[in-house]
């Protein structure tokens, strides 16, 4: 990992957007390193080179915003809850500029190949059509892109870790779309690196997992026009 320090919004800046928004945990002891790890992936798998432009997929509090915006010079965010105008005023009190969308990720408002890196963190598991979703993903990354995603571990000894640290239900809150996300994502896009945390130990006590994979060449992918249709927007 980069010695460099993690900058996460500051935790008196955090907006609650959600049931499922548990941006307050990283600051709670072991609980809050373990939390705080997906985002050390993250910037593992980033260039020290800014690139133009960044989009995070289910940004939720904006947290991690402050990183990213190390590695890009235009900020954006899609994410389902109503609250992106307090987040992005959350953000501008600690200098942060960034584009925030009320927008679900399986029809995300931006042109064809606008944005150099697209991140999930701990988001595709809650979408339903995750096919629909890197489609769109693949749609809006420029052809030499990246996307970045982190997803959570699935084992009873992980969900049980889960549930004593914090009384949430890991089966409840994903219904199983775990198994989904990265099978969906490898018909869609190909691989460049994976990292797992913690390293050197058995899969199923692997916690999370960080993917940086690219865009398909145009000619390899499957795309369905439905009949009648002039295209997306």
């Amino acid at each position: 990992m980069s010695a460099k320090r993690l900058t996460l919004l500051p935790s008196d800046s955090i907006v609650k957007t959600g049931p499922y928004d548990h941006a307050d945990w990283c600051y709670e002891g072991l609980l809050g390193y373990i939390m705080r790890q997906r985002y050390e992936l993250v910037r593992t798998m980033l260039s020290e080179d800014k690139v133009e432009r960044l989009l995070e997929i289910g940004y939720g509090s904006g947290i991690f915003m402050p990183e990213l915006g190390k590695h890009a010079n235009q900020l954006f965010g899609a994410d389902v809850h109503p609250h992106a105008q307090e987040v992005t005023s959350a953000l501008a009190r600690c200098g942060i500029t960034a584009d925030l969308r009320t927008a679900d990720a399986a029809a995300l408002p931006f042109p064809d190949q606008y944005f150099d890196i697209v991140v999930g963190v701990s988001s595709l598991e809650f979408i339903e059509d995750l096919n629909a979703t890197c489609r769109e993903i693949a749609r809006v990354l420029k052809p030499n892109g990246a996307l970045i995603v982190v997803t959570p571990g699935a084992s009873p000894l992980l969900d049980f870790g889960l549930w004593l640290f914090t009384r949430q239900s890991a089966k409840r809150d994903f219904s199983g779309r775990r198994d989904f996300v990265v099978p969906a994502l490898h018909r869609h896009f190909d691989s460049v690196n994976i990292i797992r945390f913690p390293k050197a130990v058995p899969s199923s006590l692997t916690i999370y997992r960080a993917l940086k994979l690219r865009p398909r060449l145009q000619q390899d992918r499957v795309i369905t026009v439905p009949h009648g249709s002039a295209g997306y927007r």
